[in-house]
């Protein structure tokens, strides 16, 4: 398995950093990819991958749009280069909370569009309450962009189709094993395609509420990931077995880890 969204830099993880990586590779997990959300945070984000065998994002969360200066493009295009970073972003539109005003976070994420596009990376996004917006800044540019995926999708399914109408990759966390926020989502992941499917913690949050028994602390973590791989395996009508390789074959294609060849259902299901 591969967690393609975990926020290794947060300070949640401080005082057992290396514990929590031993027990995701213990527990299957064989790559993480650590998120970046702003400079700082995709430095950070770099250097842990370094030390923990694992890769990276560089990006600004739409968060930290207002946070943006005349130096930031630069310093992202620099770590960029860094062997270990496989993808822009997070980055991208969250009219739900408006940390940063809505123009600050559309100039942003119209300037990492425009990196991920020169640099032919893939995009990392981030979409709250945004999802029009979103779909009117990609639309133009997606001929010119390589893969991206929609991190930690919560949305309906007219707004699951429009993405992969414009052939997107779909990121799932514990959000699906929610039966209060996530029953629509676990209604329609049998939708995405195996090639579009990926799957993640969002680790320390989005605890998986099916876990058991659950940690005390209520932290999220990538050893945990198995759980989010049953909910979608019983959700869609699979096992557990076809999800896990799917989303791994998808994940080392989309950020380009080795010339992994992705099944098709039949195959996969097949055992193939």
């Amino acid at each position: 398995m591969i967690d393609i969204g975990v926020n290794l830099t947060s300070s949640k993880f401080d005082g057992d950093r290396a514990a929590v990586v031993d027990r995701a590779r213990r527990s299957g997990v064989e790559a993480l990819v650590i998120t970046g959300t702003n400079v700082r945070s995709s430095v950070d984000a770099a250097a842990l991958s370094e030390e923990f065998d694992a890769y990276s994002t560089a990006g600004v969360h739409p968060h930290d749009a207002k946070d943006w200066d005349e130096g930031t493009l630069d310093r992202l295009e620099a770590l960029s280069h860094h062997e270990r970073v496989v993808a822009i972003g997070e980055c991208g539109l969250d009219f739900d909370r408006n940390y940063s005003p809505p123009a600050a976070q559309r100039d942003a994420f119209e300037r990492q569009l425009t990196l991920a596009r020169d640099l032919r990376m893939p995009l990392f996004l981030h979409e709250r309450s945004a999802h029009d917006a979103m779909i009117e800044i990609l639309e133009p540019i997606r001929d010119s962009l390589r893969e991206v995926v929609v991190h930690c999708f919560t949305g309906s399914r007219p707004q699951l189709a429009r993405y992969l109408d414009l052939d997107l990759h779909i990121g799932i966390t514990g959000w699906i094993c929610d039966e209060r926020r996530g029953s629509e989502l676990y209604e329609i992941v049998a939708d995405i395609p195996y090639e579009r499917l990926m799957l993640e913690t969002d680790a320390p949050w989005l605890l998986p509420r099916t876990l058991r028994p659950r940690p005390k602390n209520g932290r999220n973590e990538p050893a945990f990931l198995p759980e989010i791989v049953r909910t979608v395996a019983r959700a869609r009508g699979e096992t557990e077995e076809v999800i896990a390789r799917v989303t791994t074959a998808t994940a080392r294609r989309f950020f380009g880890l080795d010339p992994c060849q992705v099944p098709s259902r039949g195959d996969a299901e097949s055992g193939s």
